[in-house]
């Protein structure tokens, strides 16, 4: 009678135990139903200026929420539409198949995902899934994607770009990495908020909304000085900027923002302090890959210098302050 390992055994019954958990929750990349609100749990981690628009499109659709968010008051205008509130990240994914997160920092996404007892990873049932949402680094991604798959879940990294307006409006740009079939999946829950773009594995899609910051850096320079620029000159800045608005130098940025900055409204759609933690992980990202951006470069100085000013929680749109100061000049106020 051949000998049997002891270790062996115990693996074996160890795979048992665990598949017989398994076969009791929603497998996404097994099932053959879509998600729909019927069958499908969600989570949401962070319910500030974008989250909260986000977590409503999800609600009104029909999901069953569960939300966490450091500052409990944040998250009760969700609870009043019907969201259940959880104590941390880890209650969060006890109750959920699919956990978002949409918070501020790098470190931030690393507590509230992989944080051994109170992360949401260390909750999430084998076949649940991770999608982070916050601007984050590459690497970063990756690492959570490697842990999901070690416990029998899936991770995507889905950055999203438009700004507090985009996420009111549910027209966000997602960029999305991780197995395509997972974010395939998704695409039920990613459409209330948006349109998904599938850019590759993980970390890709981190690296696209970097590379979108860094075009959106120095498109928000571009737009400032020319204001400052027709201001100097005698033009009416609101009959300026609706001039080239249909013109080659039409922009998202000019839509967005050219008639918050005529109206001195600086209140944040895009924090300035996260756009500069944007902005740092892009430079680190090029001393990686041994490339210059100097427009990045000079970009980031610029709103490094309203944090220096303490008006880090102001709006990106804020940038014009910098350009008024270096030319000592103001732009009149508009109703425009």
């Amino acid at each position: 009678m051949p000998l049997t390992s002891p270790l062996l055994n115990l693996r074996s019954l160890h795979c048992r135990i665990r598949h017989c958990h398994s076969s009791t929750v929603r497998n996404f990349m097994a099932a053959a139903e879509p998600i729909s609100p019927s069958n499908t749990r969600v989570g949401w981690i962070g319910t500030g200026v974008m989250g909260q628009s986000m977590c409503a499109h999800l609600i009104r659709a029909g999901y069953t929420l569960t939300v966490f968010n450091r500052t409990a008051s944040k998250a009760q205008p969700l609870v009043d539409l019907g969201a259940h509130f959880a104590a941390s990240p880890n209650a969060v994914a006890s109750r959920s198949d699919v956990v978002f997160s949409i918070v501020g920092y790098p470190s931030d996404v690393r507590s509230v995902l992989l944080h051994p007892t109170s992360g949401a990873l260390a909750a999430l049932r084998p076949g649940g899934v991770l999608v982070d949402m916050t601007t984050s680094e590459p690497s970063l991604a990756a690492e959570i994607a490697e842990a999901a798959a070690d416990k029998g879940c899936h991770s995507v990294d889905a950055p999203v770009s438009g700004g507090d307006r985009g996420a009111k409006n549910g027209t966000l740009a997602i960029f999305a990495g991780g197995e395509e079939s997972t974010v395939k999946n998704l695409e039920p829950l990613f459409s209330v908020m948006g349109k998904v773009n599938y850019m590759g594995g993980s970390g890709k899609g981190q690296f696209a909304k970097l590379a979108n910051q860094v075009t959106i850096a120095s498109t928000m320079v571009g737009l400032v000085e020319g204001m400052v620029y027709a201001h100097k000159a005698g033009l009416d800045v609101g009959l300026y900027l609706e001039a080239i608005s249909t013109g080659a130098a039409g922009s998202k940025s000019l839509d967005l923002y050219g008639k918050r900055i005529l109206k001195r409204d600086f209140e944040a759609g895009f924090f300035v302090n996260h756009f500069v933690k944007d902005l740092g992980i892009c430079l680190k990202e090029c001393q990686n890959m041994g490339i210059a951006l100097p427009g990045l470069a000079l970009a980031q100085q610029l709103y490094l210098s309203l944090k220096a000013h303490g008006e880090g929680y102001l709006g990106t749109q804020a940038l014009i302050l910098v350009l008024e100061r270096l030319n000592n000049v103001s732009l009149p106020p508009s109703d425009a």
